[in-house]
């Protein structure tokens, strides 16, 4: 790795813990928005599903090697969770930007987590590129199917492939026994 594939985490990282300090020490429900901090909240418990699971999906699935850390993935994991979104740890990392955002309600924490969304994102991206130089022709085929940090949608397309491998399986069992 180079210093290059640093920098963003060098800004978001600042930014993020900035954030946390006023949300939870200065600024926590600064305009009295009980129901967006309550919201924000749930987000911040997904956040921290999102952000946990990867570990023991990779480590399970990832073919990491024994006495490697779960970040050493050897295989390209696609199904479970990540047939849902990409990238779920950094989708984490954005919902837990959100969720600040939400709970404190101040602008400068908008302000902080605006900055912080932006170049956390474009960390992802930077991310596909690497994943792509990796895992190659199957990793673009995946990212066809499956979108970067849209779990709404991924939870869609999920559905409509568990439809479609419904339907095809139904026409073969059909066909089978005419």
């Amino acid at each position: 790795m180079m210093w290059r594939d640093f920098i963003t985490a060098a800004i978001y990282s600042p930014l993020i813990v900035i954030q946390f300090i006023l949300t939870f020490f200065y600024y926590q429900n600064h305009y009295e928005l009980d129901i967006l901090m309550y919201a924000g909240i749930i987000v911040w418990i997904l956040s921290a599903i999102l952000g946990i699971a990867p570990i023991i999906i990779f480590k399970r699935r990832g073919g990491v090697p024994k006495g490697k850390g779960y970040v050493h993935t050897t295989k390209l994991v696609t199904d479970g969770l990540y047939g849902v979104l990409r990238h779920p740890q950094y989708t984490a990392g954005l919902l837990l930007i959100l969720a600040m955002m939400m709970i404190s309600q101040h602008w400068l924490v908008l302000l902080t987590g605006v900055v912080a969304f932006a170049v956390f994102y474009y960390d992802i991206v930077r991310e596909d590129r690497h994943l792509v130089r990796i895992f190659g022709k199957p990793y673009r085929k995946y990212m066809r199917r499956v979108p970067r940090t849209n779990f709404i949608w991924g939870l869609v397309k999920a559905a409509i492939r568990r439809r479609r491998r419904r339907r095809a399986t139904a026409k073969r069992t059909k066909k089978a026994s005419s």
